[in-house]
């Protein structure tokens, strides 16, 4: 089959391109979200929503929450810290040590230390 360019008119109903007639964003009203009433608060002054000379109060939820994400970050500190080598590089490196020790090329380390 021989491949052919496409003509003037299939390239221009392409459905890759959209005619330049059709806005991306429609102004019409009837598809604008549905009004829900005013669930704006207007900016009072205050720092989260706590008046000047007052106490911030906690949630109950806070002091978990505080809780368990800094203990979540400790436990994975420690494991992490704490997790074996799995490297091949350290891996690689035992072995070849591990040969040389028995070819004879390389001395044993516990050898040495007597």
């Amino acid at each position: 089959m021989i491949a052919r360019p496409l003509s003037h008119a299939l390239r221009s109903r392409c459905l890759l391109r959209k005619p330049q007639s059709v806005q991306g964003f429609s102004t019409r009203s009837n598809l604008r979200a549905a009004d829900h009433g005013n669930h704006y608060d207007p900016p009072t002054g205050w720092l989260f929503g706590v008046k000047p000379g007052h106490k911030y109060v906690k949630e109950g939820w806070e002091g978990i929450w505080y809780y368990g994400f800094i203990g979540s970050l400790l436990a994975v500190g420690v494991a992490y810290v704490f997790k074996p080598d799995t490297s091949i590089q350290t891996w690689a490196l035992e072995e070849a040590r591990r040969r040389l020790e028995a070819e004879g090329i390389l001395e044993d380390p516990e050898k040495i230390k007597k």
